[in-house]
């Protein structure tokens, strides 16, 4: 742990109270949504100016301490964990929406500033901030830059990246940049607030954001869709793209929402039990628009891809179809799941998906396993249940052996070990099945240009080794 006068010269840095090392903090901020690592901090600090943030920085280099970004802490890969004895900077008092730019539809926001807020703020001026997941409530427009958030909307908005039109960032050796200054088009060379988006912190702090925002959707329309099998998904998800513009296209199993209605807090959509069922939402601005959604569903009908289905008539109606997908991390996290964020491209699904089923069938046959995920960008979550019976090291032990095996058959596809959580600690380890040597070679040489004491975030994504 920190000698205790590098933390009495750190409380001079910030605000009086702002540096705490009782336990309880320890152990609520030094954490997020895994399991995995027991967090063991040393302090958490609350900076309130970007000032303050460079001092932190310029602080922890003088004495070579590990720095750990906190936002919502809503993060399912352990990238703001703190086990090894850090300081945790957190971000809850920078948490202002500080000017919005009507002509360019743009906003300020500080690093803690919450994505609802956001949101809410959007809805305000008459616009839309459309990067949407269910921990919105409580994440961080800073984490969600850190990790590239991607959430419920990416069919039709894309991923985080695509609504940050500047960023100013504290780097690891305490220097303050302006990356991009908010420019629609600006060719002169590298983009550095590229390189910031989804770097899990490890390059240095984003502290403030401009975010874009959009126009409002005109009524939002969802319908949920019950099919045979897994199959049945895709030809619905092409019908239902070729006639409309979809805002979501969401699937879950069987199980997924079993556990939700078990809850009772929303009904079942339907009374026809079927083993797969898709969510899809579109902006209904017409009666044409309506009909031909409609149509479709009559279409998938008899094709047999679809057996039963319901479309929203109401804002009531709306939510609680989107409670059926939405609340399903929040419900399965009572078995500590192990979760799989796995990505392919999208025409490459099915096959995809059949060769991951056939390796959990064999390696997990006393597991319950529940699927659901973005699968119009293809997107799966993989999430094995943990017995009530078995201890959760001994839990997470099997289903590490078995992510070789899951690993290889996303490399084989090209695709993703981590399409929207980030790496983390949980995943640093499985980097090569997604990137090539030589990428991980640059990307650690890049981290160490803006970090060259290695004092940002380390372990996260590299290995501590290689940091």
């Amino acid at each position: 742990m920190i000698d205790p006068a590098l933390i009495e010269e750190l409380k001079q840095i910030v605000d009086d109270g702002k540096v705490l090392t009782d336990v309880s903090s320890l152990e609520a901020y030094g954490k997020d949504w895994t399991k995995h690592f027991a967090p063991a901090p040393s302090a958490i600090v609350f900076p309130r100016t970007i000032e303050q943030v460079q001092a932190i920085v310029r602080w922890a280099n003088e004495y070579q301490i590990s720095l750990v970004p906190s936002g919502g802490r809503t993060g399912l890969s352990a990238a703001a964990v703190a086990a090894n004895g850090e300081v945790v900077v957190s971000f809850d008092n920078m948490n202002k929406i500080l000017s919005f730019n009507e002509f360019d539809r743009t906003a300020v926001c500080q690093a803690g500033v919450v994505t609802q807020q956001l949101q809410e703020f959007a809805e305000e001026q008459g616009l839309y901030y459309p990067v949407d997941f269910a921990s919105a409530g409580s994440s961080q427009i800073g984490g969600n830059i850190g990790t590239n958030a991607g959430g419920i909307k990416v069919i039709r908005y894309g991923m985080t990246r695509n609504w940050v039109a500047g960023l100013k960032v504290v780097t690891g050796s305490g220097e303050i940049l302006e990356l991009n200054k908010d420019l629609i088009k600006n060719a002169t060379g590298y983009d550095l607030r590229q390189l910031f988006i989804g770097a899990e912190g490890t390059l240095g702090f984003v502290v403030e954001a401009t975010m874009r925002l959009d126009r409002a959707p005109k009524n939002l329309t969802a319908m949920v869709l019950g099919a045979p099998d897994f199959d049945s998904i895709m030809p619905v998800l092409h019908a239902f793209q070729s006639k409309l513009d979809l805002t979501a296209f969401e699937f879950f199993s069987d199980k997924a929402l079993d556990k939700v209605l078990a809850r009772g807090d929303v009904p079942a959509p339907f009374a026809t039990e079927c083993p797969f069922y898709a969510l899809l939402e579109f902006e209904a601005v017409s009666e044409e628009v309506a009909e031909q959604a409609l149509a479709t569903f009559e279409h998938c009908v008899e094709q047999g891809w679809v057996l039963d289905g319901v479309m929203s008539q109401s804002e009531q109606q709306l939510e609680n179809l989107w409670k059926l997908r939405e609340y399903i991390s929040e419900t399965i996290a009572h078995w500590t799941p192990y979760k799989n964020d796995i990505s392919v491209t999208v025409s490459q699904v099915p096959a995809f998906l059949k060769d991951i089923d056939q390796i959990v069938e064999q390696n997990y046959p006393d597991f319950e396993v529940v699927w659901f995920g973005h699968i119009g960008d293809g997107n799966l979550h993989l999430n094995i249940l943990k017995p009530d019976a078995m201890e959760k090291d001994e839990f997470f032990a099997k289903c590490a052996t078995v992510n070789q095996w899951v690993f290889e058959t996303v490399e084989k596809y090209n695709g993703s070990i981590s399409a929207e959580h980030g790496v983390g600690m949980t995943k640093r380890d499985y980097l090569h099945y997604s990137r090539s040597a030589a990428e991980i070679q640059l990307m650690q040489a890049v981290k160490a240009v803006f970090d060259p004491n290695g004092i940002m975030n380390p372990g996260k994504i590299f290995a501590p080794d290689a940091n």
